[in-house]
């Protein structure tokens, strides 16, 4: 039997997986035949954990105890803008862990993000295993392109808490183009335009004769869907303060009842003009009193209301263009992921922007899901017969004196990739330095994402700038950051994975795996009581070639709509609210990835930095070179100054 691998999409609002096998990709349904499953986690109170449509239903009934939208959360600081906008519009309690990391609190238990990942990633593995009849323990999953070090890593150790071996952490955007081209014999220049519950991304690829060639990347990790429902639960909220003098804010439970319906009413507008929202007992007043939300939404009026948040978009599609070297009208073709693409209004300024339609024939809620089966397949059955060649959608940086963060990586660079940096000490005899790293854009340390921070001293001391250490920084394949310093003298050296200091070390990791929280979930497959086996299900047909990475060359409106009932929520909890569209019909709401080998590039710069001892940042101070092919050594002079002294203290100070 053929070794089996799926891919996994892990979404911010839903979940989808899928397998590729005998020439075919077959996206897997969960036990009640839906193709999508939510990301959501809910927790009861008797220790038991559901996973999916399941737990969405959960939400009203206990918001406390539900996890949603955890993706937007992933590898982030406690104290980062996008967390403090989370706690301001999610029940569940969001609180500080260690070195100021996320944790999600239901009663006196303590999750960690990748945590409650894997907990919808084992229920992914479940809906594999019993279409397959097999166990599966090996996946590609997909993250969105502009996701940076920390929640890349933080997305794996999501897969490991969750028994899988993660063969690949591959960009979204590249799954649906090879889902979208491979096989095909297509000769396309393309843009992924991906706007999924959480996240956006838009990514241009070349794609020539099976060879997959991402030319630029570029997004928004704190823009999607769930932003779209924000806008629509403050209309709500706002008109009902007005008219009842009541913040529905302020209860949980009242929120999540506009969640519901703001998420309801935006699926009703994909297919129809007008939505009626109808939530009866939103909220109990101190009197006793229950009230309950009646309105009609119109398309046109929820196009102003999500505007501003689509022009965001093109914005980000005009640094991406730019960074290709392409124009909109170069375009073979615009592919649209995710589902809120499937709003009118979000189609239509696509088309006006890039001045072309849209392609037809993607699913979009599926398209991605598809794509990591096909390299999962690939990765485990390699041909060798087509290829994918990605970048790293940030800037990696160092931080240098004066709060600076000079370049080492550029953004767009092909990966895997290998620099090399030469740093000298900044005082004499000092016996440490401590390098931190950035993934960023700008100049300013603080405007970038602190990866975390890498301490050597293994070198011999000296005087000051006599002392050589080469700092090697490595981007593998899975776009995951890896450092190592080196004494040219001694040769005695460190490594170490630079990750968020607030993510889970491996310590944390194993502890978590042997506590075995995860196995308390209660797949939807146990929920019914079965194992369905292997059932033909439907499939879009795909050769059976196989991707690999390889080295890239250098230099290289309608009628007026009638009456639908949409279900707001999950189909076995229909009892809370409604929305109506105007008839009554109904309309579903709803091993370690390969290090560094011989494809990788070696590219190595000179420069003659000073590293400052007991914690301080890097001194950049003169010289810069690029080694070519032929190895080569050559010195730029430059009217040098020395950066640990212009800061005007004396560097043994600022030590």
């Amino acid at each position: 039997m053929a070794e089996i691998a799926i891919g996994i999409d892990l979404g911010t609002s839903n979940s989808c997986v899928a397998v590729a096998e005998d020439g075919t990709v077959e996206v897997l349904p969960n036990t009640y035949g839906e193709h999508t499953t939510a990301s959501v986690v809910a927790f009861r109170e008797d220790g038991s954990i559901t996973v999916g449509n399941a737990a969405k239903a959960n939400i009203i009934h206990e918001p406390m105890r539900t996890i949603h939208s955890s993706k937007r959360l992933i590898g982030r600081y406690f104290f980062s803008e996008e967390v403090k906008k989370s706690q301001a519009v999610y029940s569940y309690e969001i609180v500080e862990g260690e070195n100021h990391g996320l944790r999600i609190k239901v009663s006196d238990e303590l999750f960690s993000l990748p945590e409650v990942g894997a907990m919808i990633l084992r229920e992914m593995k479940s809906i594999a295993e019993s279409r397959l009849g097999q166990p599966v323990e090996k996946a590609v999953i997909t993250v969105p392109a502009y996701f940076n070090d920390n929640q890349r890593q933080a997305t794996k150790d999501a897969g490991r808490i969750a028994g899988l071996e993660v063969l690949r952490i591959l960009n979204e955007p590249t799954a649906a183009a090879l889902a979208y081209g491979f096989g095909k014999g297509l000769n396309q220049r393309v843009a992924i335009w991906d706007l999924g519950g959480g996240t956006f991304d838009i990514s241009i690829l070349e794609i020539g004769d099976d060879v997959f060639e991402v030319l630029s990347t570029a997004g928004d990790t704190f823009l999607g869907g769930d932003d779209f429902d924000d806008r629509l639960i403050d209309l709500l909220a706002d008109e009902f303060m007005s008219k009842e003098g009541l913040n529905l804010r302020n209860d949980p439970y009242a929120l999540e009842k506009l969640k519901v319906a703001a998420e309801g009413a935006k699926k009703g507008l994909s297919v129809e003009n007008e939505v009626e929202i109808r939530i009866p007992d939103v909220i109990t007043g101190e009197d006793g009193t229950t009230h309950s939300i009646e309105r009609t939404l119109t398309s046109d009026e929820y196009a102003v209301l999500v505007n501003d948040l689509i022009q965001r978009t093109f914005k980000v599609c005009d640094e991406a263009l730019q960074q290709a070297g392409v124009v909109a009208r170069d375009l073979d073709g615009v592919i649209l992921v995710g589902g809120p693409t499937r709003l009118p209004i979000v189609r239509s300024s696509v088309r006006e922007y890039f001045q072309q339609d849209t392609k037809a024939d993607v699913d979009p809620d599926q398209v991605v899901a598809m794509g990591a089966a096909i390299h999962a397949a690939s990765l485990v059955n390699p041909a060798q017969e087509a290829y994918l060649l990605d970048v790293t959608p940030l800037s990696l940086r160092i931080g240098v004196l004066g709060g600076l963060a000079e370049g080492v990586i550029e953004r767009n660079t092909p990966v895997p990739i290998e620099q090399t940096r030469v740093f000298t000490t900044a005082v004499d005899q000092q016996e440490s330095v401590e390098i931190r790293v950035y993934q960023g854009e700008s100049q300013e340390a603080s405007e970038n994402e602190l990866l975390g921070q890498f301490a050597f001293s293994e070198f011999d001391k000296g005087r000051r700038g006599e002392v050589e250490i080469d700092v090697t920084f490595e981007i593998n394949t899975d776009g995951i950051v890896n450092v190592t310093a080196r004494d040219r003298a001694n040769g005695k050296q460190a490594s170490t994975r630079i990750a968020l200091s607030s993510g889970l070390s491996e310590g944390q990791i194993q502890h978590i795996i042997k506590e075995a929280r995860t196995d308390r979930v209660e797949t939807s497959a146990e929920q019914q009581g079965q194992v369905l086996g292997a059932i033909p299900l439907q499939s879009i047909p795909a050769p059976t070639q196989d991707l690999v990475e390889v080295e890239r060359e250098p230099n290289e409106g309608a009628e007026q709509a009638e009456s639908v009932e949409l279900e707001t929520l999950d189909d076995r909890d229909t009892d809370e609210m409604e929305i109506l569209a105007s008839d009554g019909s109904q309309v579903g709401a709803d091993a370690d990835a390969s290090d560094l080998d011989k494809n990788t590039q070696y590219v190595e710069t000179q420069s003659d930095f000073q590293l400052l001892s007991d914690g301080e940042e890097l001194a950049l101070a003169e010289e810069s070179l690029l080694e070519s092919d032929a190895p080569q050594t050559e010195t730029f002079e430059q009217p040098g100054v020395d950066l640990a002294e212009t800061a005007g203290d004396d560097p043994e100070e600022q030590s």
